[in-house]
């Protein structure tokens, strides 16, 4: 017998995994055991970082104010937050003591030290802890909030038992602080290190719904090194640099008036653009694709979405009902229900099959306020929504046809860094609609497909959507963030659910499957991500502005000007700058909005009937004959090239 102190020497260390369960170092372990190291730089060792952080800014909070409350505190991707009732909130001065707090506790080295209680005594010891107390009451069966969402209550309980976290001063051996958790733990405050930091304050519901007391939340983060947290803050630096909220406002993209409502944009003459060459692109490449565009209404009667089976999964999600000749109409949240209409209208044939349908599909959904984040969460969204009709048999070549043509369209916008996630059901659950056998059938025609992409792939347990698991591609934008963008589902549900058939070879009627595919996903949301990742300065065929003329002096502006007619006769977006402005302020200005091309004419240029170039990151290229400056411009945007730098148009 040993435990994992004497098993692991290395420091890096702070966990180990015991017959594939994460256990504390402090746990005992027999020779049958199968035990395994997990170091801080690990997943799981991040995890464990962050949520021992997270405990410590817990003890700060109640040494500075003893009157808070404790709600939960547990990791999350690149740091942690915890939640407290205190009854003023947090201001930018009381992040600054706990800050002097937390680092005097992690220089004390207090040991975390895990104890096993009952319901009873966990209320004995707090019962001065009304959330907690409220917890111990979800053991075995955490809900995930009001929503439905996971809210992170198993950091608490879930388990078979209750345990408390004592924090123990190393000189005295008396408990300096507890708290209800699953944990593990690391075994010291001491090895938080230097790597950690206090980020925000935000408010936040206790367990997710509105009906409950509303907390403040602070976030913090932490990484096993000083270095690792400077890189952290840097990308998040780089981050808000890019954020397409303050973007849109600065290119005059897009706004979010209050006199609309959260979560509805409206997109400006300059997104308007960019919006349209995105949904002409697609429409073009669905059609190309073998796809038949369709058109759906906004608001449909309730029984459509009992048919497809969504109601009981997304009501909560969905705007409510409105009465109307006594029918309930929802406004639609998803556009697939529709579309089998279409499907059901006649009869079909398996000469028919594949049937592709398509559509802009705009759709609505009731978020939460405290999730709408601009273009990336939204109530209103149009998705680029098909659904192909197949065969059994068809289904893994339309999957795979389906996935060529997801991963050429994310190329063609510039997102090349992509891997793909394979979302199963959990058997365990019964939100999960259909047979064992045809999840299994489902699922491994997906994977099948997946695998023989070559691609990363990487399991999500548990995220299918009711009616079928799915494929999605998750990109990496330029400073590294994964996003999720397209989708393509697997679903021999909604078949069943309207009936639909199709007259095989032998004249038997059968039932297709249906495969769901979003490009876009939805077009706000991947406006959202190309702003981000392009920093606002677009590639030139989606620049709202893709040439702007800038004369030397007022006498060049007709010579300018002519050429630019000739370049906007073949198509290209360009505006003559005639403003009163010094010629280094209009330079200035286009830079600014990022503009990808300038042309500038002097006296020389007219002379020679050229034009000179100037580029986003300030180089040049001077006389240029008017010939080839329109080809290379019209080369360029054919080619769907990024234009920053001379050598992008000349080299």
């Amino acid at each position: 017998m040993a435990d994992g102190f004497e098993l692991f020497t290395d420091r890096s260390v702070v966990a180990m995994r015991v017959n594939g369960e994460l256990k504390d170092l402090a746990t005992t372990v027999g020779d049958t055991d199968v035990v395994e190291p997990v170091t801080i730089d690990s997943p799981d060792g991040l995890a464990i970082l962050r949520h021992s952080t997270a405990h410590v800014l817990a003890q700060a909070v109640q040494k500075v104010n003893p009157d808070a409350k404790l709600g939960i505190g547990p990791p999350v991707t690149d740091g942690f937050y915890y939640d407290f009732d205190v009854a003023e909130p947090f201001t930018p001065e009381d992040l600054k003591v706990l800050d002097k707090e937390m680092a005097r506790i992690i220089r004390s080295g207090q040991r975390f030290v895990r104890r096993v209680v009952t319901d009873d005594e966990a209320r004995a010891e707090l019962a001065a802890e009304p959330y907690k107390l409220e917890l111990i009451g979800l053991k075995g069966h955490p809900t995930g909030g009001e929503a439905g969402q996971d809210d992170n209550e198993s950091v608490e309980v879930g388990g078979a038992e209750l345990t408390i976290y004592d924090n123990v001063d190393p000189k005295t051996g008396e408990v300096a602080w507890k708290d209800l958790c699953r944990g593990p733990h690391l075994p010291s405050t001491r090895m938080i290190g230097n790597g950690w930091a206090l980020m925000r304050v935000a408010a936040a519901y206790w367990r997710g719904s509105e009906k409950n007391p509303q907390l403040q939340r602070i976030y913090g983060t932490a990484w096993p090194t000083k270095d690792e947290l400077r890189a952290y803050q840097h990308r998040l630096e780089e981050a808000a640099r890019r954020d397409h909220r303050k973007l849109g406002v600065e290119l005059d993209l897009f706004s979010f008036p209050d006199e609309i409502g959260s979560g509805l944009p409206v997109f400006h003459p300059k997104g308007g653009v960019i919006k349209r060459e995105m949904e002409d692109y697609v429409r073009r490449r669905h059609i190309e694709e073998g796809f038949q565009y369709v058109s759906t209404p906004h608001i449909t009667k309730a029984h459509v979405f009992e048919l497809s089976g969504h109601l009981p999964y997304y009501k909560d999600t969905m705007f409510p009902p409105m009465e109307l000749e006594n029918s309930e109409y929802y406004l639609k949240a998803m556009n697939c229900p529709m579309q089998n209409l279409i499907y059901r209208s006649r009869g079909r044939s398996y000469r028919e099959l594949p049937l592709r349908f398509f559509e802009f599909g705009t759709v609505y959904r009731y978020e939460k306020s405290g999730v709408v984040q601009g273009l990336t969460r939204v109530r209103g969204l149009t998705q680029d929504d098909s659904h192909s009709y197949v065969t059994p048999e068809q289904a893994p070549a339309e999957i795979e046809h389906l996935l060529n043509f997801v991963l050429g369209l994310l190329r063609d916008f510039g997102l090349d860094d992509y891997y793909l996630e394979l979302s199963t059901r959990d058997a365990d659950s019964d939100k999960f609609k259909g047979t064992d056998e045809q999840w299994e059938v489902a699922t491994n025609v997906l994977r099948d497909v997946a695998e023989a992409s070559g691609l990363e792939l990487v399991m999500d347990p548990g995220g299918a959507a009711f009616y079928g698991p799915k494929i999605s591609v998750q990109a990496r934008d330029a400073i590294g963030r994964t996003w999720q963008m397209s989708t393509i589902q697997y679903d021999f549900n909604q078949p069943e659910g309207f009936g639909l058939e199709y007259t095989a070879a032998d004249g038997t009627h059968q039932q297709p499957v249906m495969i769901h595919s979003a490009k876009f996903g939805s077009i706000e949301r991947f406006f959202g991500v190309l702003t981000e990742h392009y920093a606002g300065a677009f590639p030139l065929w989606l620049s709202p502005v893709q040439v702007v003329g800038i004369p030397v002096a007022d006498e060049y502006a007709p010579y300018l000007g002519g050429i630019l007619t000739q370049l906007a006769g073949a198509g290209v977006r360009t505006e003559l700058d005639t403003s009163d402005d010094r010629m280094q302020k209009k330079i200035r200005t286009h830079t600014t909005q990022k503009v990808p091309i300038q042309l500038i004419a002097g006296e020389n240029d007219r002379t020679g009937e050229t034009v000179s170039f100037r580029f986003r990151d300030g180089t040049q290229e001077n006389g240029v004959p008017i010939a080839d400056a329109e080809r290379r411009i019209l080369d360029a945007i054919a080619d769907r090239r990024q234009v920053t730098t001379r050598d992008d148009l000349f080299a």
